[in-house]
């Protein structure tokens, strides 16, 4: 078994991975394209000529584009064909999720009935269950939606007051409490609800149907983006739910809403991508369309830059997010081979990947804010009318770094994660990470062979991290956790790390089948890449040392980071005029 079949999630930071052992995006298979090009042959026929229509939220048409997909097989992707679903490979579904990820709100509302409505469900119902909802979910017959958020209770998920109480003849759960933020709320006809019960300390998950007595909701949500989303509260006042539609066991459900997050995290990830490179079209199809001074201002450096700039922010995301799609895939085929069956090896080969999971989210929705900022400033003055497609995008966008668990709360996560499996020593952190702390000397990064300089900097930069970790750990000790700045610093380091490693290695293994000259302008990505994610990592570390470290080593401590985060000069402002050129030539995201 190679390498990368074992490597753990987390484990990038202390171990090599060679070309060969990651996935890039070019590789995907014939079948996977297919499934994309329906994607987004959905989206052109059904989606983007009823964008108004779906915005001003017109009476059932939401759920009905949602049942036309369940017709052509879109709901269905994750779905064993035993219960009526055409159920694909991770990796094919997440391409499927990043090609319906440009659908704005659409996308939010099948984002949230394929993955958050559907899969508590299947990897957690038991089979009569799964034989009752599953077939229908994946049909387009119900729809569903996930409702964890309470107005006391977001990000502290566990502190929600929703109670259920057994009923004297023991054949119903009598639930009452309120949810809030609920996608999908105002048509789902499924609801994967979760509540205490009695006076448990933790969650339970029950299955809950809208057309029972006692559930209620609020008028629409009225929302800065998203505005084609249903976005309902939703009350229950003494609904009683059948026992056997308890999803799990009891006490589980705060287990089942965190690997169900974990598992949104990365397709949020996806997700993302398609609505970056949307971005980027409307970006340059402009850029060439507009004229000032006499010539259209893709002509203009200042333009070049920004375009330049979104593509390096696109194509890095996506480097990285089907690169731990692979390794979660991989980890998923393991565990069913070792006779874990599907929903549990399913949900632990991704939460395996919950660091991973965390960091994928943060850099995509950020990178993705990036991009639709761009794309307005661009369009300049028309980018602030409500007429032109980039107002959509720019305000689609923001939700994004607050849904599946805010960007704070995911960096804090990653690092957390990370720390407490090496305190657990399911991998040697600590002793990899003293090691770089007692012996803190960058590597040389110039002179090399392209390659290798760009992997010398980034074992440097996982080595700026490591040796970081020792000296926080000692000074904080069990404080560590209320330092979150610091934990935010180190966290930003591990997602820069994590994003160039994917991109330098999808761009070395392009080189080895396509040749250096057709791989030319992905080396001109990959040095704007490295030249920005050394200078985070510099800045970050240089915040965490003087955080922590005392005031007259602050010299010492900074000069290491910075040496470790050295690269090979290269001239960053023609290198972004080539990318920029060449999307201005194509007219469309080419990379």
């Amino acid at each position: 078994m190679s390498e990368k079949a074992v490597l753990k999630g987390g484990e990038f930071l202390i171990k090599e991975v060679s070309f060969a052992d990651v996935f890039i995006p070019e590789e995907f298979d014939e079948e996977t394209k297919m499934i994309t090009e329906s994607c987004k042959d959905f989206l052109d026929n059904e989606v983007f000529p009823n964008l108004e229509r779906i915005d001003k939220q017109e009476d059932g048409l939401m759920a009905s584009l949602l049942k036309s997909a369940g017709e052509l097989g879109l709901l269905g992707l994750s779905v064993p064909e035993e219960y009526g679903g055409f159920e694909q490979s991770f990796l094919a579904i997440m391409r499927a999720n990043e090609a319906l990820g440009s659908g704005y709100s659409y996308s939010v509302a099948i984002m949230a009935h394929t993955g958050i409505g559907t899969l508590p469900i299947l990897y957690y119902g038991n089979e009569d269950q799964k034989a009752k909802y599953i077939p229908k979910l994946a049909s387009g017959e119900l729809m569903a939606a996930y409702c964890l958020t309470e107005p006391g209770a977001g990000s502290d998920a566990n502190s929600g007051r929703t109670r259920a109480v057994l009923s004297e003849d023991g054949k119903h759960y009598i639930l009452n409490g309120q949810k809030m933020w609920i996608t999908n709320g105002g048509f789902a006809d499924v609801q994967t609800v979760f509540a205490k019960i009695d006076n448990d300390r933790v969650l339970s998950a029950f299955i809950v149907e809208r057309a029972w007595e006692g559930v209620t909701m609020n008028p629409e949500e009225k929302k800065m983006g998203i505005k084609g989303s249903s976005t309902r509260q939703i009350f229950y006042n003494d609904v009683k739910v059948p026992v056997e539609n308890m999803l799990g066991k009891r006490g589980e459900g705060f287990r089942i809403a965190l690997n169900i997050l974990h598992l949104g995290r990365i397709k949020l990830g996806a997700t993302v991508i398609g609505g970056a490179k949307r971005a980027v079209l409307h970006s340059v199809n402009y850029a060439n369309e507009r004229k000032q001074f006499g010539k259209a201002i893709a002509e203009f450096g200042a333009i070049k830059h920004k375009l330049a700039q979104q593509v390096v922010r696109t194509f890095s995301t996506e480097s990285a997010v089907y690169r731990a799609s692979k390794d979660i895939q991989d980890n998923i085929y393991l565990m069913k081979s070792q006779g874990i069956e599907h929903g549990r090896a399913n949900i632990e080969g991704v939460a395996d990947y919950a660091i991973e999971c965390a960091l994928l989210k943060v850099y995509g929705s950020e990178a993705l804010d990036f991009v639709v900022d761009e794309a307005v400033q661009i369009y300049g003055g028309m980018g602030f009318s409500s007429e032109t497609p980039v107002d959509r995008a720019y305000r689609d966008s923001r939700i994004n770094r607050i849904f599946e668990g805010t960007n704070e709360i995911n960096r804090l996560l990653a690092i957390d994660t990370l720390l407490k499996r090496g305190m657990k020593n399911e991998f040697n952190l600590f002793e990899v990470a003293r090691a770089a702390s007692d012996n803190s000397e960058a590597e040389t990064v110039e002179g090399l062979p392209y390659f290798d300089g760009k992997l010398a900097v980034v074992r440097n930069l996982k080595k700026a991290v490591l040796m970081l970790i020792p000296g926080i750990s000692e000074a904080f000790g069990r404080k560590l956790a209320e330092e979150e700045e610091v934990m935010m610093n180190l966290s930003d380091m591990l997602m820069q790390v994590y994003a160039l490693e994917a991109t330098v290695l999808r761009v070395q293994k392009k080189e080895q089948t396509e040749g250096t000259e057709a791989n030319l302008i992905f080396r001109d990505i990959l040095d704007v890449l490295t030249h920005e994610a050394a200078a985070i990592v510099m800045k970050a570390g240089t915040d965490a040392v003087v955080s922590f470290v005392e005031e007259s080593k602050h010299f010492d401590n900074i000069l290491a980071v910075r040496k470790l985060c050295r690269i090979q000069t290269t001239n960053v402002k023609e290198a972004r005029r080539r990318i920029a050129d060449t999307l201005i030539e194509a007219n469309r995201y080419c990379f």
